[in-house]
């Protein structure tokens, strides 16, 4: 669910601009990878040391107007570094963290919730069109979803994830996830429907990790979520064309998705 955060490629259309061109496919390189991961190793550490084991478990405790907006029942979004997307070489890595506060809920319910994964594909609809639970052992579990958003383009892909969960004690657990697996699908849902080799597609979506943190305190649950994606980078006198969807859906996919978290707990 939580990771959704970013997704989709596949037909191009501007209408606004009356421009019909194809997007130019992109290659994920090994470097472009490595990039990728120990940038996640990096933030991942962070999080454990300041987060897990430091004195602040919430992000949003660290900002007393951060803290009262989502106390107040607002989602906050903002960038993990920098201003949410930093470049590597051969692609670019977007970084968003978020908040929501659900009242008169128990940590219990709440986690419960966001782990029946067979039920995402109607709390956080249209995004997520497809969603099962492929294996549970304890607090890991395997998982596959189908993925679709418009945004000048219509994308869909079949995603695989692993997650694991983190008990700290009676108010306190956190969650990690990250895909294994990112297919682009061609004619989705049509007779020639195909799967484009992973790495070698579009590019609007090659990695996806999340952080999840959930505490139970003021008389309700508390929920963040960092999500790291990688994405192909913006090809030169493209950028009109995929600004909009590399940079601004993983900040878009993380609200919806602890929106559709607070609704659903609720």
């Amino acid at each position: 669910m939580n990771y959704l955060c970013s997704i989709f490629a596949l037909l191009l259309l501007a209408p606004a601009m009356g421009v019909a061109q194809p997007l130019p496919g992109a290659k994920l390189r090994p470097e472009t990878q490595q990039a990728f991961d120990a940038y996640t190793r990096q933030r991942e550490g962070f999080i454990q040391w300041t987060r897990v084991q430091g004195g602040k478990f919430l992000w949003a405790d660290e900002d007393a107007s951060r803290q009262g907006r989502v106390k107040n029942g607002e989602v906050v979004i903002e960038p993990g570094a920098g201003a949410g997307t930093v470049e590597v070489l051969g692609g670019l890595v977007h970084d968003w963290i978020g908040a929501a506060f659900i009242p008169c809920a128990t940590m219990a319910q709440v986690v419960a919730r966001v782990q029946d994964y067979d039920s995402h594909k109607r709390i956080y609809r249209p995004e997520v069109v497809d969603s099962s639970t492929v294996q549970r052992n304890g607090n890991n579990f395997r998982l596959r979803y189908r993925l679709l958003k418009k945004k000048v383009i219509t994308v869909v892909l079949n995603t695989d994830h692993e997650v694991n969960y983190f008990p700290i004690d009676s108010t306190r657990q956190h969650s990690r996830s990250r895909t294994t697996r990112v297919a682009e699908v061609s004619n989705p849902g049509e007779a020639g429907e195909q799967e484009l080799t992973p790495g070698d597609d579009h590019g609007l979506l090659w990695q996806l990790n999340t952080f999840w943190r959930f505490l139970e305190r003021d008389g309700g649950v508390w929920v963040e979520c960092e999500a790291l994606s990688l994405s192909r980078g913006i090809p030169l006198g493209l950028g009109w064309m995929i600004t909009p969807i590399v940079g601004e859906l993983p900040r878009e996919s993380l609200t919806l998705t602890l929106e559709g978290t607070r609704r659903a707990a609720r």
